[in-house]
C-alpha cells in the first residue's frame, strides 16, 4: 500500500500530492510546521502517536503569529492524522509532519490577502541523532534569531533558514550538531532540539525568554523527571563556560528523542561518556512513548482501529 497524505481537504496518495511553484510559503517561509512521532509498538501491533493533540494546539499557537487561518480544531487534527496513518500501514516507527502554509500562488511579500491552507504527510525518518553513543557539538559562530526578528515560539519554516546554517556548519567542521546562542551570548538551543544541562546534580535548561521552542519532548522530560525522580527543572540564562563545566548534557526533541551531548567545542562533557541521569530519562522517556509505562498511556494515541496488513518503506 502507497504512503498517503492529507492535501486540500482530502487523502490522496502522497505522490499525488503536489504544490504550485508560485506558492507564497515556498518563496517566503510563510508556513509553520509540527512534526510528530508514531512509535510501532510490536507486542500490540499498534502504532502509537505521541502527544499529538499538544503539538496541535503548538500548531495553533504559530498559526496565529502568521495570520493563518487554520480550519480545524486540534481535535479534528488529531482524528485527521489517525486516519492518515491508519491508511499508510507503516508497521515501524513514522514521523508525521503537519503543515499550514500560506498556498496563494502570489509573488509579494506579506500574511495578508491570501489564502492559507493545511496538509499532512507520513513517512519513515531515519535516526536523526546517534542517542545511543551521544554526539559532538560545537557552538555555531550563527547567533539564534530574536523572537523580535521571527518568534521561536512557532515552528515558523523560515526560521529553521537560522538552524540550517548552524547545523551545516557544524557538520563541515566535523561535529554532529551545533549549539547555538543568543545574540547576548547565552545558550539557546541546537539546530533542532532543546538542550538540557547537569550542573551540580540540578537538570537546567534554557529559559523560554532565551528564544527557543517550548519543545514537547522538553516538557515530558521535565515532567518525568519530576514525577519519576524528583528532580526539579531549573529554568535560567545558561553561560556557554558552563557547557564545559556540565556534569551531563543531553538534547531532546521529536526527532532527536533523549540525545546525550558527550562534548562541546572539543572538550568532553563529564567523563565524556553517557551520564547516570541522562540514560535514566533517556530510559524512562523510550518506555513512555513506546507505550510500556502505564501511568502514561494517555499521552499515547492508537491509530490503528484494526491489525494491519505488513509495510515496510
Amino acid at each position: 500500500m502507497a504512503p498517503y497524505a492529507f492535501f486540500r481537504k482530502q487523502f490522496m496518495p502522497l505522490a499525488e500530492a503536489k504544490i504550485g511553484i508560485l506558492t507564497h510559503a515556498l518563496h517566503y517561509g510563510t508556513a509553520c510546521f509540527e512534526g510528530i512521532r508514531g512509535q510501532w509498538n510490536d507486542e500490540q501491533e499498534q502504532m502509537l502517536l505521541f502527544r499529538v493533540k499538544e503539538h496541535y494546539e503548538r500548531m495553533h499557537k504559530g498559526c496565529r503569529i502568521l495570520k493563518i487561518d487554520l480550519p480545524y480544531s486540534a481535535d479534528e487534527m488529531c482524528k485527521l492524522t489517525v486516519e492518515l496513518v491508519e491508511r499508510s500501514s507503516y508497521r515501524e516507527d513514522v514521523y508525521i509532519r503537519p503543515l499550514a502554509y500560506k498556498s496563494s500562488e502570489q509573488i509579494g511579500v506579506r500574511l495578508h490577502d491570501l489564502e492559507d491552507d493545511f496538509l499532512i504527510i507520513v513517512a519513515t525518518l531515519p535516526a536523526y541523532l546517534d542517542a545511543e553513543k551521544g554526539v559532538r557539538c560545537c557552538t555555531s559562530s550563527w547567533r539564534r534569531i530574536d523572537d523580535s526578528m521571527i518568534p521561536a515560539r512557532g515552528k515558523i519554516t523560515g526560521i529553521y533558514v537560522n538552524s540550517a546554517l548552524a547545523k551545516t556548519e557544524a557538520n563541515q567542521r566535523g561535529f554532529d550538531e551545533a549549539i547555538l546562542l543568543t545574540q547576548d551570548g547565552h545558550v539557546s538551543e541546537g539546530s533542532g532540539e532543546n538542550i538540557f544541562l547537569v550542573l551540580e546534580g540540578k537538570l537546567v535548561t534554557p529559559p523560554s525568554s532565551d528564544n527557543i521552542l517550548l519543545g514537547i519532548t522538553r516538557d515530558t522530560v521535565m515532567q518525568l523527571a519530576q514525577k519519576e525522580l524528583g528532580i526539579a527543572t531549573v529554568e535560567r540564562q545558561i553561560d556557554r563556560s558552563e557547557l564545559y563545566t556540565a556534569e551531563e548534557a543531553f538534547f531532546t526533541g521529536t526527532a532527536a528523542h533523549v540525545c546525550p551531548i558527550i562534548e562541546v567545542d572539543e572538550r568532553p562533557v563529564g567523563s565524556g561518556a553517557i551520564g547516570k541521569l541522562t540514560k535514566e530519562l533517556q530510559e524512562l522517556y523510550f518506555g513512555v512513548i513506546k507505550g510500556k509505562n502505564p501511568k502514561y498511556l494517555d499521552w499515547c494515541t492508537p491509530a490503528y482501529s484494526k491489525v494491519v496488513k505488513t509495510r515496510r518503506s
